[in-house]
């Protein structure tokens, strides 16, 4: 796995951010805590930028949520409590056993009745859904694997509305867009994913650099037009 270089101060800034600010809750926590459990890469996303995904889907008044990439549901949790009461999310996970921890977490975090976990290859996961003919989805979060990044993009325009919001992760992997052969396996992806975000007539878009416990990575923030 590419690894990722946080600095202690960027760690230190992001605990008391959490701590003043974000407030993570015990449901949050145990969600972290049994992904260490399952062993599990500590990959979800930092609390702030967790915090900053439930504001996301409120402000833009999402009721129907697509995230690909659900890991233990960390992100998972964070979006279902932006949604209002008669909201949705399909998360689509490609392994059983992260499925079955997340299931837990979710579950625990009081919002089963809202997510729906679908097992298999995101790629034919999503396919499904446009067969299975669902509503267009408000919200979009792509974390997942780097190397289907543009394809992910390509069925996010697919799959969600006219003005919906597109999330994805993980745009600067430590520099490594400016440097693909960092990481031969998913920079290529980024700057691929990167490419079409400033190319796709239907897909407007910026890019936030971050740093914190995950080192110095961002996010793409788009609109689907």
């Amino acid at each position: 796995m590419f690894e990722h270089k946080p600095r202690p101060e960027w760690i230190a800034t992001e605990e008391f951010l959490s701590r003043v600010v974000v407030h993570p809750d015990p449901a949050l926590d145990q969600a972290i805590r049994s992904a260490a459990e399952a062993g599990m890469p500590a990959i979800e996303v930092a609390p702030n930028a967790g915090k900053l995904l439930m504001l996301l889907v409120q402000l833009s008044g999402a009721r129907r949520i697509l995230e690909i990439g659900t890991l233990a549901g960390y992100s998972t949790i964070w979006m279902g409590r932006g949604l209002p009461a008669n909201g949705t999310l399909v998360t689509c996970e490609f392994l059983p056993k992260h499925a079955e921890v997340a299931w837990a977490n979710i579950d625990f975090a009081g919002l089963g009745q809202k997510v729906e976990i679908r097992l298999g290859p995101a790629l034919e996961t999503l396919a499904a859904l446009e067969e299975e003919g669902r509503e267009p989805f408000d919200f979009i979060f792509i974390d997942a694997d780097k190397e289907n990044n543009t394809r992910y993009l390509d069925w996010a325009v697919r799959l969600g509305r006219r003005g919906a919001t597109v999330v994805l992760d993980n745009t600067i992997w430590e520099g490594a867009v400016l440097d693909p052969d960092m990481d031969p396996v998913n920079a290529p992806g980024i700057v691929d994913a990167l490419t079409m975000l400033g190319e796709h007539p239907r897909l407007d878009a910026t890019v936030i650099q971050t740093v914190g416990s995950k080192g110095w990575d961002g996010f793409a923030l788009a609109r689907i037009t």
